[in-house]
């Protein structure tokens, strides 16, 4: 049933980490909901507007240590917490 995809170790924690995020986020936002705010952002944004900014960038942050360095993708990977977690708490 689901052969098409090559599920290793590595894939499986990504997507269970990712769900375990947006699931976390989720019973977050239902028990404290939150009211749009100005960060450093040029918009008005809510948590899970940030959240998925940041789940973007951070992509974006993967894909171009990919195609311009032979740096370790542990690097991208702390660079990309790093800016998740500025964006979330100040975007």
């Amino acid at each position: 049933m689901i052969d098409w995809m090559n599920w290793t170790p590595t894939v499986v924690i990504f997507f269970a980490v990712i769900a375990s995020i947006l699931a976390v986020m989720t019973v977050y936002e239902i028990v404290s909901p939150c009211r749009e705010r100005k960060g450093f952002l040029p918009i008005e944004t809510t948590r899970g507007d940030r959240l998925f900014i940041s789940l973007l960038s951070t992509a974006y942050i993967h894909l171009t240590f990919l195609a311009v360095s032979d740096v370790s993708l542990w690097v991208a990977l702390a660079v990309s917490v790093a800016w998740a977690a500025v964006l979330l708490r100040w975007g």
